[in-house]
């Protein structure tokens, strides 16, 4: 895989993790409103379960945002040190040219 295309995966994979992180917090929310509903409620099942899928969910978004961090970066740096803007300008050339 050329270093252009490899860099446009990680970008796209930091898109998607950001976009899972996105998904996780709403999640959240939606749960967090099911809890405050039960509280006039008071069903001790939804009470359990739902603490306790908050608690997952939050979880993983706490590792979704370590991984995000961990990947933007890499994607950064790997960006820099191959110089992506210089190849992406090289092969805009290239395609206005015809070559």
């Amino acid at each position: 895989m050329d270093t252009l295309k490899k860099f446009e995966l990680m970008e796209k994979i930091v898109r998607e993790l950001n976009d899972l992180q996105h998904s996780q917090q709403a999640i959240i929310q939606k749960i967090g409103k099911i809890e405050v509903d039960n509280i006039e409620l008071g069903d001790k099942r939804l009470d359990q379960d739902l603490s306790d899928m908050h608690q997952r969910v939050a979880d993983n978004l706490d590792t979704i945002g370590a991984i995000l961090g961990y990947f933007a970066d890499k994607t950064q740096n790997f960006g820099d040190k191959n110089n992506v803007d210089a190849l992406k300008e090289q092969q805009a050339i290239n395609n206005a040219t015809g070559q």
